[in-house]
C-alpha cells in the first residue's frame, strides 16, 4: 500500500512514491521491506523481526527515525498485542506491519481524514490519535465498572468482586506503561534531532503528547480507584467476620450456663433433694428457658444480635 499525502491520503502506485514533492506513506510487509528498503535510501538496516518488538519507542538514526508500536488489544489487554515498525525521513514514512493493524489505521485515515495544509506531521499526528481514539471512553468504561464492583461490596456481595477488581487494576498498570512509552515517542518527535519536520508543525507532537500525559493520568486514577476498592473489600470482609466472631461468642455465651445446668442434673448423685420434687423438672426448664430469654434481650439491649 502506498499513498501520497495531499489534501488527502491519495493511494498511488509503488512507481509514483517519488514523484512530486508531496510526502508519501507506505505500508509494506517484513518480507518486502527486505526486499525493497534500498529504494527507500534512509540509510539503515532495519531488521523487522516481531518477536523483537517488545515497547513502543522511537531511535534517532543518522538519515532516519525508526521505532516500533507495541499496541495493546483493547478487547485482550493483558495477553494480546498488535506489533509494527516504522522507518521516517523528511520524504515520508514506512510502515512494516506484520498482520494488518496498521494497514487499517492507515485505511481509516484515508478515509476520513480530509486536510487545509497537508504534510507529513499532519499525517503522523492523525496516525498517533487513530490509535489511541477510543481511550478515553474505554477508560470510562472502566470507572463505571469499577464504580459498580464498588457498590456490590458495600452490598455485601463479596463473592467474585476482589478478582475483577485486580484483573482491572492488571490491565491497567499495563496502560499506563503504554502511555509512558507514546509520551516518550512524542517527545522524541517533537525534538526533531534531524529537522525532518516543520518547526511551526511541531506542535502537532506536543498536542498528542499532551492528550497521552492526560490519558495516563486518568488512568493512574483509576489505579488508586482500584486500591481504595481493594481496601474497602478488606474492611467489608473483616466486618462480616466481626460479625461471625460476635454472633458465635453470643451463643456460646448464653449456651455456656445452659450447659452448666445440664452437666450439673447429670451428675449421679443420690441425695439431690429437688429430684424428689414433682416440680423440679418444670421449674428447672422454666429456669432454663428464663436465662436463655434474658441473655437474648441483654444481648439485643447491647447491640450485639
Amino acid at each position: 500500500m502506498y499513498y501520497k499525502i495531499r489534501n488527502t491520503l491519495e493511494a498511488i502506485r509503488a512507481e509514483e512514491i517519488f514523484d512530486g514533492e508531496e510526502c508519501y506513506v507506505a505500508v509494506v510487509s517484513p518480507e518486502e521491506w527486505t526486499r525493497d528498503k534500498e529504494k527507500f535510501n534512509m540509510g539503515i538496516d532495519l531488521e523487522f523481526e516481531i518477536e523483537n518488538l517488545f515497547m513502543t519507542k522511537a531511535e534517532v538514526n543518522y538519515d532516519s527515525l525508526t521505532g516500533s508500536f507495541i499496541i495493546p488489544d483493547r478487547s485482550d489487554l493483558l495477553e494480546s498485542s498488535n506489533r509494527f515498525a516504522f522507518a521516517l525521513d523528511e520524504r515520508g514514512i514506512v510502515f512494516i506491519d506484520h498482520d494488518g493493524y496498521a494497514a487499517s489505521l492507515v485505511k481509516r485515515i484515508a478515509a476520513t481524514k480530509k486536510w487545509r495544509y497537508p504534510g507529513l506531521e499532519r499525517f503522523i499526528y492523525d496516525f498517533l490519535e487513530t490509535i489511541i481514539s477510543g481511550d478515553l471512553n474505554m477508560l470510562e468504561r472502566y470507572e463505571d465498572e469499577i464504580t459498580i464492583i464498588e457498590d456490590r461490596i458495600l452490598e455485601g456481595n463479596l463473592t467474585g468482586e476482589l478478582e475483577r477488581n485486580n484483573e482491572i487494576r492488571g490491565e491497567l498498570l499495563k496502560l499506563k506503561m503504554y502511555y509512558e512509552q507514546l509520551i516518550d515517542l512524542g517527545q522524541e518527535l517533537a525534538e526533531n534531532e534531524n529537522d525532518f519536520f516543520m518547526s511551526d508543525n511541531l506542535r502537532f507532537f506536543e498536542l498528542f503528547t499532551a492528550r497521552v500525559t492526560r490519558l495516563q493520568g486518568l488512568v493512574s486514577t483509576l489505579k488508586e480507584y482500584t486500591m481504595q476498592v481493594r481496601e474497602l473489600y478488606q474492611s467489608e470482609l473483616s466486618v462480616k467476620q466481626n460479625r461471625i466472631m460476635t454472633v458465635l461468642t453470643v451463643v456460646t455465651t448464653i449456651i455456656m450456663p445452659l450447659t452448666l445446668v445440664t452437666g450439673w442434673y447429670g451428675m449421679n448423685f443420690k441425695y439431690m433433694p429437688e429430684l424428689d420434687s414433682p416440680l423440679a423438672y418444670p421449674i428447672v426448664i422454666g429456669v432454663v428457658i428464663l436465662m436463655a430469654v434474658s441473655g437474648i434481650i441483654y444481648f439485643k439491649k447491647k447491640k450485639w444480635l
